[in-house]
């Protein structure tokens, strides 16, 4: 029987190598991506914390796209391994982790983090949006404004920019010192700006979003809640957007089936990849 996949684990992922040694493992992993065990008012507290430091922190809000990426592509895969934290943002993720006892009643999905997190999180924490286009990103700020003239928004931009603006992004970014950077530019794109310029973040706390910007703008609607209980998310959006997500959803929600049925079958779905550290 063939062995099963190796692959370099994150350096900085929850619960694993070059965290803190007392705190308990709180990540179960699904094909070789260490998921967060956690709740919404858990990784807030949390984000909290880790925004009071000198550093900055990568989070990534997954589905089973990005699990699946991480899975089968290697490239991708090398952008994502310094993130520290992999959120569950899927109900097909929850399951998998319940069934390794995590006992989780609900995932973390982005669009409702980003809002818990920001109206639990006014003055004087400060935000900045980087994503969306100029009328997502201004819908934004007035929503949360809306909802709590306290929030400060310290800075935005819209996703239109080329890869040389990179710099002139993250010295806006280091000059404003938000808490909270809350980058929205889809999947892989957003991974890729995170990778290319974390290190140049001087501190806060970097979140993976995607599809939390046109939800909380009211750009795009999201699936009812008795949708996403049951997992069928993707099923809305894929009604609302067949020729762009249809592709997507065909791979890698059936990639997803297969690396989870094949690696089963090896004893290693659930398991942490080896390999180096």
């Amino acid at each position: 029987m063939a062995s099963c996949p190796v692959f370099q684990s994150p350096s900085r992922a929850s619960g694993g190598p070059g965290m803190n040694p007392d705190e308990p493992e709180q990540s179960r992993y699904v094909l070789g991506t260490p998921l967060r065990v956690t709740t919404y008012s858990d990784f807030i507290a949390r984000c909290k914390r880790l925004c009071a430091g000198p550093e900055s922190h990568a989070v990534d809000f997954s589905n089973t796209q990005i699990v699946t990426m991480r899975r089968s592509d290697p490239a991708f895969r090398a952008i994502t391994a310094g993130y520290e934290y992999f959120i569950p943002d899927g109900m097909p993720l929850i399951w998998c982790l319940n069934l390794q006892g995590a006992k989780l009643r609900d995932r973390v999905y982005g669009p409702t983090f980003m809002r818990r997190c920001m109206l639990a999180s006014p003055d004087p924490y400060k935000h900045y949006f980087l994503g969306g286009s100029e009328n997502c990103v201004t819908r934004l700020k007035d929503f949360f404004v809306r909802q709590d003239p306290a929030i400060q928004i310290v800075g935005m931009r819209n996703g239109y920019f080329k890869p040389e603006q990179d710099q002139e992004i993250i010295d806006e970014i280091n000059q404003l010192s938000p808490d909270f950077i809350w980058v929205g530019l889809g999947t892989p794109k957003q991974q890729e700006w995170i990778h290319r310029n974390q290190a140049k973040i001087k501190r806060g706390v970097v979140f993976a979003v995607g599809f939390a910007f046109d939800v909380n703008a009211g750009t795009k609607k999201d699936a009812p809640l008795w949708m996403q209980k049951l997992g069928l998310t993707w099923v809305f959006r894929l009604l609302s957007e067949p020729l762009r997500l249809g592709p997507r959803y065909l791979r890698y929600n059936s990639s997803f089936l297969f690396y989870l049925l094949w690696d089963g079958i090896r004893g290693c779905a659930f398991k942490k990849p080896g390999g180096s550290v």
